[in-house]
């Protein structure tokens, strides 16, 4: 015998017996047998889109005396040995069964009929009022207690992530990625047979919690393959999801997709803990602290990275870049981009003057702020190399960061004047034009960046770098196992 929150299932030879618990969780009412008999017939029909052989039908349970009988699911009983959670857990390579379960959910996302009732689930508000329902249950669970620890701190980052993300949900839904999932893919429902996957016992309940987007789907099981240790398996999974549909989402949108996973998952921890299950307290707490991780990991950020001409922004920006797997957008291509002339052909000129002219700046301000927000509002962090000298435009760039809701990050180079001096003298050609003049110039005249963090780029590079982390990612830059995905052919 086992049981879940919802359920209760028998196992009795090479067959198992699934019966509806009577219960009331808010977000199901099984109380009537009624009811109970349609989620059964619900979810073998549903089921049968990924595990046809394994769902037999319903049937029913006489005792004598009693009212109504009871509905019953009856199924085909899988191996134990077999089970994904199992091989994860006694360490064996499950690399030939992940690509099997990511090409089987992909095929099945891809044969799934689209809806406007179904697109209509994928909008930001929709996945908002799924969350903020979650944030509701949880705090019902714990009455008058006070909520777990980081609940509160996962409100605030989940608000913040959606607020500025309207258009990243409305391209989604627009490229089709909405669909009748599954819902509850977890490791343990997996079960990898020679003749390829059985996946069991999606979500019957309620047909608005299953219409998802796909990524949203494959995130489930990449979260419960974390919480088995074995994040390389979530990272490759999700890759392999990634791949066969042809999906190059930004990385933030899986961070929060996982993220809200681990929360619900961490919500029927708290329900079992109710019911008196041993250690649902403890999962519990570690599935928020999960949700917590990846929600700070998917924060979308605007980073300025400015300075005098010769301090190094340009090598620190790209190599942060670089690091972080983020779009850079440089000042000095896209001035020469609007200019029509190739980013390496010289066009130097004294200050003010030429393509540096106060008209020309502010055109490659605006349209390079332009470009970023674009690209925050489809969840996509971004790198601004640029001097950023004028107040004026390092306050359209907070105006940017604000209206997208991206965290900014202002980080000033800075190296001393006879370092500054040697590098103009020796710089190769390049996107930039400024010589030892226009640099002092405008060290001269244009006024000090005092609210940025100094970043000193006298040293080796890495060394820079490593600052410059500690305050765009403040809480690290691991173990996040989806900043860059992960490719490999077939």
């Amino acid at each position: 015998m086992r049981e879940t929150h919802t359920s209760v299932v028998f196992f009795v030879g090479d067959r198992a017996y699934k019966i509806k618990k009577p219960v009331d969780l808010t977000f199901l009412d099984y109380t009537s047998v009624e009811a109970r008999r349609a989620a059964c017939e619900q979810e073998v029909a549903l089921n049968r889109r990924f595990a046809p052989d394994v769902y037999l039908g319903v049937g029913e349970i006489r005792v004598p005396h009693a009212g109504a009988p009871e509905p019953i699911v009856v199924m085909r009983r899988m191996p134990a040995e077999r089970r994904l959670s199992r091989l994860v857990r006694e360490g064996a390579v499950v690399d030939d069964a992940l690509r099997a379960v990511a090409r089987l959910l992909a095929t099945r996302h891809a044969d799934a009929p689209r809806t406007p009732d179904v697109d209509l689930q994928g909008t930001r508000d929709a996945l908002s009022a799924r969350w903020e329902a979650s944030f509701a249950q949880v705090r019902t669970l714990v009455e008058d207690g006070p909520v777990p620890d980081g609940v509160e701190e996962i409100e605030v980052l989940v608000r913040h992530y959606l607020v500025g993300r309207a258009p990243l949900f409305d391209l989604r839904i627009g490229q089709g990625r909405i669909v009748d999932g599954h819902g509850d893919l977890l490791a343990e429902d997996v079960f990898c047979l020679d003749d390829g996957p059985r996946v069991l016992d999606c979500l019957e309940f309620d047909d608005h919690l299953r219409y998802v987007d796909g990524l949203d789907d494959a995130a489930f099981l990449a979260m419960d393959l974390e919480q088995l240790d074995a994040p390389e398996a979530a990272a490759f999974f999700l890759a392999r999801y990634s791949e066969y549909c042809g999906d190059n989402a930004p990385p933030s949108l899986r961070h929060h997709y996982v993220a809200y996973r681990a929360f619900v998952r961490a919500k029927v921890s708290l329900i079992q803990a109710r019911q008196g299950m041993p250690g649902a307290d403890r999962a519990a707490q570690r599935l928020i602290t999960t949700t917590l991780r990846h929600l700070r990991a998917s924060a979308v950020g605007l980073t300025l990275v400015g300075g005098l001409p010769g301090s190094g922004k340009s090598t620190l920006s790209g190599a942060l870049a670089d690091r972080l797997g983020v779009t850079l957008l440089s000042s000095d291509r896209l001035r020469k981009e609007l200019a029509g002339i190739p980013a390496d052909q010289p066009a130097a000129a004294p200050y003010g003057e030429g393509l540096y002219t106060p008209e020309r700046t502010d055109r490659t301000y605006a349209a390079l702020l332009e470009r970023a927000s674009t690209l925050l509002s489809r969840g996509e962090s971004v790198v601004l190399d640029a001097t950023w000298s004028d107040p004026r435009q390092r306050e359209a760039a907070r105006r940017v960061a604000e209206r997208t809701s991206a965290h900014l990050v202002s980080l000033r180079c800075q190296v001393p004047d006879d370092m500054t001096a040697a590098r103009l003298r020796t710089r190769a050609t390049g996107p930039s034009d400024a010589d030892l003049a226009v640099a002092t110039t405008m060290a001269e005249r244009e006024p000090p960046w005092v609210e940025a963090v100094a970043v000193d780029t006298s040293g080796p590079l890495e060394a820079a770098v490593t600052q410059a982390l500690a305050v765009v990612r403040p809480y690290g830059t691991g173990p996040v196992v989806f900043r860059l995905p992960y490719m490999e052919a077939d």
